[in-house]
């Protein structure tokens, strides 16, 4: 998605995201293609080149994407001896996502269209301790006033239960059916927590969310597909959609209330067998230091946190800078990208002191090797909102670590 302008204007619902006619294999490798090739389009022969399938095969499946509204004719191209060729083009509007940030005191979700295009967005103030209930609805009505907002349902469409309510929002539970483009939400928040079953772990700080079936929960009020993953891993799998990350493997490092990190391995998101790999910030580094909230003594997170709370952001970026260290002498990752509000409160001071630490360990061990890169991640604290909505979209074009 390189190059993809980011903010769209108001779309207008359609007559309906069909997800039948993209469920199977090659109908996503065909939507892939037809993404990547942006506003210029892919020919069929070229689909069929570059998927291995027949030219059959891409002909039906086209056919059915231009059906469903998914895919549209870009043009044609010159003739190189044969007939011009049409080329086709992916219908961004087609299709719409919702990804949701829930962090521990605040909320911020995007609609975003196929291409990742930013269509509407909401912020509101959120306590996560303040109990299952009072949080779902939080994010609820976030969710419904926002595809009211990018959508445009209820204006002159349908009332009652698919109509708009007074507060802004839609009213009943399955009112985002009247959502035609809609696909799902894609909720993202601290973990640990079960990305399979959409169900949270005990949250550092917020014991009373362990075992809580937050996918579910969400799915019974919004009556939409819901996926549940970490913030880390959201932003990570954005970041590796858009390219951001480069080619192979990287870390990205979300310092905010808390501290984690979402691993890409091999142009994969790494979750573990468990999915529980990237809880970056309980790495003890200081036997004998301060408690952290986990129990443990001398943890990253609450060294770096402790050091932004005295005012020392360069003590904070120097503590980050040892446990990115130590994470790429395991992993021989290619990059180092950095997020979170605390960094975007000092972009500079934290890039250059793990830049600094990591500098320091590449000269130490000799070799003459160069040292990872270090780099602020691209848009700022949307980029966790806006993996969450790939969390749904991923796997529409192919990507299976979604």
């Amino acid at each position: 998605m390189g190059g993809v302008n980011r903010t769209r204007t108001r779309a207008r619902a359609g007559a309906g995201a069909n997800l039948g006619v993209v469920r199977s294999h090659n109908a996503a490798l065909v939507l892939g293609l037809l993404r990547d090739a942006g506003a210029e389009g892919i020919s069929r022969l070229e689909l069929a080149e570059r998927t291995g399938l027949t030219p059959q095969a891409v002909s039906k499946i086209t056919a059915r994407l231009r059906e469903e509204g998914f895919a549209a004719e870009a043009g044609r191209r010159a003739s190189t001896g044969g007939k011009p060729r049409t080329v086709l083009r992916l219908v961004p509007e087609a299709g719409h996502a919702v990804g949701v940030h829930l962090d521990r005191d605040g909320l911020r979700a995007l609609l975003v269209d196929l291409d990742g295009a930013v269509v509407a967005q909401r912020r509101a103030g959120l306590d996560l301790g303040a109990g299952a209930e009072a949080v779902l609805g939080v994010v609820v009505r976030a969710v419904e006033g926002l595809v009211a907002d990018g959508l445009g349902v209820g204006e002159g469409g349908p009332s009652g239960a698919g109509g708009l309510s007074g507060a802004g929002g839609l009213s009943g539970a399955g009112s985002l059916s009247a959502a035609g483009t809609l696909l799902g939400v894609g909720v993202a928040l601290p973990g640990p927590l079960d990305h399979v079953r959409g169900v949270l772990h005990r949250m550092t700080g917020f014991p009373e969310w362990d075992g809580f079936p937050l996918r579910d929960a969400l799915e019974a009020r919004l009556r939409v597909p819901v996926v549940v993953d970490k913030d880390t891993n959201a932003a990570a799998l954005g970041l590796s959609v858009g390219g951001e990350g480069g080619s192979g493997s990287f870390a990205y490092l979300h310092l905010g209330t808390g501290l984690g990190a979402g691993l890409v391995i091999g142009g994969s998101v790494h979750r573990g067998a468990r999915t529980g790999a990237g809880e970056f910030g309980h790495q003890v580094i200081q036997l004998d230091g301060p408690v952290c909230p986990c129990g443990n003594r001398g943890c990253v997170e609450v060294l770096c946190l402790g050091a932004v709370e005295r005012g020392e952001p360069g003590e904070a970026a120097r503590v980050l800078g040892v446990g990115a260290a130590n994470l790429v002498g395991l992993l021989d990752i290619d990059a180092v990208l950095l997020g979170g509000r605390t960094v975007a409160g000092a972009p500079e001071v934290f890039v250059r002191g793990v830049g600094e630490v990591l500098e320091d360990r590449v000269r130490r061990e000799g070799g003459g090797g160069e040292p990872v890169p270090v780099r602020v991640a691209p848009r700022g604290e949307e980029v966790v909102a806006e993996g969450a909505a790939q969390l749904l979209l991923g796997p529409l074009f192919g990507r299976g670590d979604g």
